[in-house]
């Protein structure tokens, strides 16, 4: 089923009505997804920076995390369609950015990317000589160019294709 909402966003903005609503929507399939699978859970929003977070609390995070997040991932990739369905862009629109994690996995890997990212930028000022940081998703990418902007000499740039896209750290004078 599909909804119109016409005229509920404004010059590109997400309206803080659309946005609760929103917010109340992913909460709900979150929930009912979770139940479903039978888990105890504890579901928490947060807001901060240019995402949102819907932090999952569980003694079973395992069983959701998966190897390697591959079940996160999935579970994500699930909920975010189904908001995307619920919720289709509007032209000119901003999208609701949000990502969902379970006991802090999400944020401790984001870290782990942004120390990498460092570590890596360190070494190419020191040799003068470009990386290639592992093949990353275009979110963990997005992170790594993120992180490195704060460096002045350092420049950085997706290469590849598909599953081998990975982000390559270039000191300025080899530009």
């Amino acid at each position: 089923m599909k909804r119109s909402s016409a005229g509920r966003r404004r010059s590109g903005q997400l309206h803080m009505e659309d946005k609760s609503e929103q917010i109340k929507f992913i909460e709900s399939v979150i929930k009912t997804v979770l139940e479903l699978v039978g888990v105890n859970f504890s579901l928490e929003f947060q807001e901060g920076g240019e995402d949102s977070w819907f932090i999952i609390k569980t003694p079973e995070a395992p069983l959701l995390i998966g190897d390697a997040g591959k079940h996160l991932a999935a579970l994500s990739f699930l909920i975010k369609r189904m908001h995307e369905q619920r919720f289709p862009l509007q032209a000119g629109g901003n999208p609701f950015r949000f990502l969902i994690d379970i006991n802090d996995y999400n944020k401790k890997r984001m870290e782990e990317i942004k120390d990498l990212a460092r570590m890596h930028a360190q070494r190419v000022r020191y040799f003068k000589k470009e990386v290639e940081m592992r093949p990353m998703n275009a979110y963990d990418r997005r992170i790594v160019h993120s992180v490195l902007q704060e460096y002045p000499d350092i420049s950085t740039q997706s290469t590849g294709e598909g599953l081998e896209r990975r982000v390559v750290i270039k000191p300025l004078n080899l530009v």
